[in-house]
């Protein structure tokens, strides 16, 4: 029997692409997880202290924004390292240098929900 007065987990999805975040934040409710979206890399830090997510999907490129250095600002800071960062990105030798930067996991675009929901659930329980 399932549980539902567990809080439901929470992810922050952070892409340049509003349309994009929408459709990952779709996905992800749909699953049964909370999220919250931003498009503004200069956000991400005070979101995850605020907002306290059980995993963050971070696109490597954003507007003004280098993905890496905001994931190594949250693994060099107490109160957010322990949170998984996944990183997402369409360029091809992301994978390698999303590794160095502390990334926790990462997702190649385009990507599947299938896979998408196997790299979330491979960083939480819902």
């Amino acid at each position: 029997m399932e549980n539902n007065t567990a809080p439901k987990k929470r992810i922050l999805i952070v892409d340049d692409d509003p349309d994009i975040a929408e459709a990952i934040s779709l996905i992800l409710s749909s699953k049964g997880y909370s999220s919250k979206t931003t498009c503004d890399g200069a956000e991400v830090a005070k979101l995850a202290k605020e907002y306290k997510p059980d995993l963050i999907l971070l696109d490597l490129l954003l507007a003004g924004y280098d993905g890496r250095v905001i994931c190594k600002e949250l693994k060099g800071d107490k109160s957010t390292k322990e949170i998984p960062v996944v990183m997402i990105s369409a360029h091809p030798s992301a994978e390698s240098t999303v590794a160095k930067a502390g990334a926790d996991g990462f997702i190649p675009k385009p990507f599947s929900i299938d896979s998408l929901m196997s790299n979330v659930e491979k960083h939480i329980r819902l």
